[in-house]
């Protein structure tokens, strides 16, 4: 069903080496793209990489990029390193790359947590899109990924500065639509994948069981939809999978 969707398209990928950013980049490789993996943790980025050659997919490539403490002139050195690899030719990026501390209540969260997630969050995703701006405006068609996350919509106590950094990553993709009005070839939308094992879920939701999960094979045909020509002239909008 999504087999060549994305062939001859090269998207970058972050939060690439576990859970959803890992099963993506794997998908979308398999769709027939040449992913860009990006994460900090080298050995687990070496397996992805692994993983897809052995499978005889598109060979990618592998960055090892710590988005946390990353300054503009970092994202813009990323972006440079990125176009010489690849001829200039960018695609696509998919934000999977997500910072969560625990749940707990407001008067026991910190600044620093507040901060670092709104780094991951927020601050990275902008920094690597403005970054990548001047690639995504060269493809014939480009699409901006955003995972979202279903707290950045409904509020709920204990959720703190990560359901806030969430929402703003939701303001974020639509001041990116309504900007790139002017470009019919680039889009950007969040894609929300709610309950999935995944060890983010698991880690924030501890108590709940895995038949109340779907399963990574229930929402990538979507991610491989959303990042294909099939998806064109959809933009700014906030999809549940």
């Amino acid at each position: 069903m999504t087999a060549a969707l994305l062939n001859n398209k090269t998207i970058l990928i972050t939060g690439a080496s576990q859970g959803i950013g890992e099963q993506v980049a794997k998908a979308y490789a398999a769709a027939g793209a040449t992913v860009i993996l990006v994460a900090r943790h080298q050995k687990k980025l070496e397996k992805v990489y692994d993983d897809i050659t052995a499978a005889g997919h598109p060979e990618p490539f592998a960055i090892c990029f710590d988005l946390l403490p990353a300054e503009e002139a970092e994202f813009d050195r990323l972006a440079a390193t990125i176009a010489e690899a690849t001829g200039g030719k960018l695609d696509g990026i998919v934000h999977c790359a997500s910072y969560f501390y625990a749940l707990s209540p407001l008067d026991f969260q910190t600044v620093a947590e507040w901060v670092n997630q709104y780094r991951i969050n927020t601050v990275a995703p902008m920094a690597l899109t403005r970054a990548f701006f001047p690639l995504l405006k060269e493809s014939a068609d480009a699409s901006v990924i955003f995972v979202g996350e279903s707290h950045g919509e409904t509020p709920k106590a204990y959720w703190g500065g990560f359901g806030a950094s969430k929402a703003a990553l939701n303001y974020l993709c639509k001041v990116a639509a309504d900007e790139w009005e002017r470009f019919p070839n680039l889009r950007a939308n969040v894609l929300v994948p709610g309950p999935v094992n995944s060890p983010q879920r698991i880690k924030s939701h501890p108590g709940e069981a895995k038949s109340e999960r779907k399963e990574y094979t229930d929402i990538l045909p979507q991610f491989v939809w959303w990042s294909s020509e099939e998806s064109k002239g959809r933009t700014g909008e906030i999809v549940y999978l």
